[in-house]
């Protein structure tokens, strides 16, 4: 609740406006209407506050002009932040937020606007009270600021008689703070060694160690012996021990606080994007990319990786932490930005062509952190390429994708249990079982009828989807005889995909069912060819399981079943197709000779 000096503050800042001109209608002025919301918010008419603050809202109000008001009047913007939170009154409470909402666009808008920061880097150069404003208002601009300052810079350092200002911008540069490491790291591929030199300074004088990577690949690799000593001596003044560390290594630690969402490296929260600096050559100044802030961590990961790989070829750990942010950037949802271009290829085609021992990088990172998306593309790329020794490669004392099979999210489970299979493993492993088991649950109904967990992205389309690939699996590892992994823990799940409605998981599971010696599995195979209910072509196909069958195990069926695929061979009005395909498993059952010459004399005319 607000006191009564505050009550009283307020009135008297406060344009105390009679309601009637609300009441009828008449058209006021931002101004009035802001006052007035205020003042009748602060007496209690809850009604009238109301009723202004949705006129303000749906007269489009220049965010700029109301922040104006606001700078006028900062008592009532606080006393609008106290109702936004606090209002019992909750439509009241929702017009306020939507209000600051607006007011807060307005702020962003004047801090950051080109003309105002260049104005005020002009004013650097003036009366001392005018350079202490100027300096004030181009940290309020932040990393905003940046770009016109590095561009003030560099033209007065081409004028002898600009010293003052010169060291005025100097003196600025690092006062801005943290918000402009990422646009002085991005400036410091400017062919301008005076200016560079400044950069430098600023930011050791900074001192974050985000700027830490920056300034060792400047050690490292510059030409100019003056840049390499002023690098060292910022990587000193931030962290010591940054001196005797390669620059790769350092990138990719900030690579990994970015993947990570360290809050020191947040952009600034005011806003609802986020900026990724880049150097453009060709213009020779900082060029700016707005980004969603949902993936902005993640693409300033993939940004650090690139830089610990130039700055050392083979840190090939970095090319593993970039796959797996590029995946979980894409988890976000949202397009990607505008300088990957139109023709850039998404996560997966990279995790292809990257090889196994990158995915499992990215996979062994996933698992640990139970991120789904990232593992599940790392799997899937897995799957894609590699073959029985890439899969079960070892990183460290685990094999990420044997950890993956006992994954919290079904589809990474179900995905390296399909990778695995595919791969047609030989030599045994623990996990053989936990692999069947995936393969089984996936084409068991229930993996489809199953709610998925919270943290799930779990649909019917990938329920039916999971299931043909794991039933293709199966089947694969089936007529290649696999040694390794044991088909027959899966004949339950794949006696009930007999019964499935969709005709294609029917038929493989009965493929499969085919290469399985046991009479259950044989007759599951031959009630589907037998019940009327399936689709005829589910039933021939089922017929040249039974035979398939047969073959391999010989005939498990009981006389029932045997009698049943007589009659049908025996009725004039089947299908031709069925009983063609009902008449190669009744002989590939090998029967006794008495059931063969019944058949021959049945259809005898004489």
């Amino acid at each position: 609740m607000l006191n009564g000096r505050t009550v009283a503050a307020i009135l008297v800042i406060g344009t105390c406006v009679v309601g009637a001109a609300f009441a009828q209608g008449q058209q006021q002025t931002l101004e009035e209407d802001w006052n007035d919301f205020l003042h009748y918010t602060m007496i209690g008419r809850l009604d009238l506050a109301k009723g202004y603050a949705q006129a303000i809202l749906q007269g489009n109000p220049d965010p700029v002009a109301l922040f104006e008001l606001v700078q006028q009047n900062p008592q009532g913007y606080d006393f609008a932040m106290k109702v936004a939170e606090t209002a019992r009154d909750e439509e009241l409470a929702k017009v306020t937020q939507q209000l600051l909402g607006v007011i807060d666009q307005g702020r962003f808008a004047r801090r950051t606007d080109p003309k105002i920061i260049v104005e005020e880097v002009r004013r650097l150069g003036g009366t001392p009270r005018g350079k202490l404003i100027a300096i004030q208002r181009l940290r309020d601009a932040g990393e905003y600021s940046v770009p016109f300052l590095l561009d003030a810079m560099a033209e007065t350092m081409r004028d002898p008689a600009a010293k003052n200002e010169l060291a005025a911008m100097i003196e600025a540069l690092p006062q801005i703070g943290q918000p402009a490491i990422r646009p002085l790291a991005a400036a410091l591929q400017m062919n301008n060694e005076q200016v560079n030199a400044e950069i430098i300074r600023a930011l050791g004088q900074i001192g974050y160690p985000q700027a830490l990577p920056y300034l060792k690949y400047v050690a490292e690799n510059s030409q100019s012996a003056e840049l390499r000593a002023l690098a060292a001596e910022s990587l000193r003044k931030i962290d010591p021990r940054a001196v005797n560390t390669p620059a790769a290594a350092l990138f990719f630690q900030l690579a990994e606080k970015h993947y990570y969402h360290n809050e020191s490296l947040n952009p600034p929260e005011d806003v609802p994007i986020a900026n990724i600096w880049f150097w453009d050559g060709s213009a020779n100044r900082l060029a700016r990319v707005e980004v969603a802030r949902e993936y902005f961590h993640e693409l300033m990961c993939m940004r650090c990786c690139e830089w610990s790989l130039k700055a050392q070829e083979q840190f090939g750990v970095a090319i593993g932490l970039w796959l797996a942010a590029f995946f979980k950037a894409e988890s976000a949802g949202v397009p990607m930005p505008e300088y990957f271009g139109q023709e850039h290829a998404n996560a997966l085609v990279y995790a292809t062509t990257a090889g196994p021992e990158y995915l499992h990088q990215a996979l062994a990172r996933a698992v640990n952190d139970r991120n789904p998306p990232v593992a599940l593309g790392a799997v899937e790329a897995l799957a894609t390429t590699a073959g029985e020794r890439s899969l079960m490669y070892t990183l460290g004392p685990s094999q990420p994708l044997l950890q993956a099979l006992s994954f919290p999210d079904r589809a990474v489970r179900y995905s390296a249990a399909i990778a695995i299979a595919s791969a047609g493993p030989r030599q045994p492993f623990p996990e053989s079982g936990v692999v069947v088991q995936n393969l089984a649950e996936a084409v068991t109904p229930r993996a489809q009828e199953t709610a998925a967990l919270p943290t799930e992205q779990w649909t019917a389309e990938m329920a039916d989807s999971y299931a043909l690939r794991a039933a293709q699996a199966m089947l694969k590892l089936a007529t290649g005889r696999n040694p390794v992994i044991d088909l027959s823990l899966a004949q339950p799940a794949l006696v009930g995909a007999t019964k499935s409605t969709r005709q294609e998981i029917q038929t493989l599971a009965g493929q499969v069912l085919a290469y399985i010696n046991n009479a259950n599995a044989q007759r599951a195979i031959a009630e589907m060819a037998m019940n009327t209910a399936n689709d005829v072509n589910v039933c021939v196909a089922a017929f040249e399981s039974l035979v398939c069958s047969a073959k391999l195990s010989g005939n498990l069926l009981p006389d029932p079943a045997v009698n049943a695929i007589y009659e049908l061979i025996s009725k004039p009005d089947t299908d031709p197709a069925l009983r063609a395909a009902a008449a190669a498993a009744y002989g590939a059952l090998n029967l006794p000779s008495q059931k063969v010459k019944n058949l021959i004399l049945d259809q005898a005319k004489s």
